[in-house]
């Protein structure tokens, strides 16, 4: 059984940073790419950035790219989130997540299995 639990999130000004970590329990971490996605106050959820299972390729969204750095530790079963220059609209719960097939990282949540219960970060102006 796969466990997902994120971390990391808060409450935030303009401008700030903050790192999201993942730990994903089980012996199928390091197989699979992983993917961060959000979910802002009644909005649909949206894909945020994914990475190879050997952390070699990521993607990014239009907004997360050049903010956002995902990366990966297989010997910690982590997967993280480094967020710089937050604005407002990044506000929502992110979760995170393990491809269930594939080694590259994809842009669709039904790709992703096993999501845990996410972490909040609020970006105040």
């Amino acid at each position: 059984q796969v466990l997902t639990v994120a971390s990391g999130g808060g409450l935030v000004q303009a401008g700030a940073s903050l790192r999201l970590s993942c730990v994903v329990s089980g012996p199928v971490f390091s197989i699979y790419a992983a993917g961060w996605f959000r979910q802002a106050s009644e909005k649909g959820p949206e894909f945020v950035a994914g990475i190879s299972w050997d952390g070699v390729n990521t993607d990014y969204n239009d907004s997360a790219k050049g903010r956002f750095t995902i990366s990966r530790d297989n010997a910690k079963n982590t997967v993280y989130l480094q967020m710089n220059h937050l604005r407002p609209d990044d506000t929502a719960v992110y979760y995170c997540a393990l491809h269930h097939t594939s080694r590259q990282p994809s842009r669709y949540m039904a790709d992703y299995l096993d999501w845990g219960q996410g972490t909040q970060v609020t970006v105040s102006s």
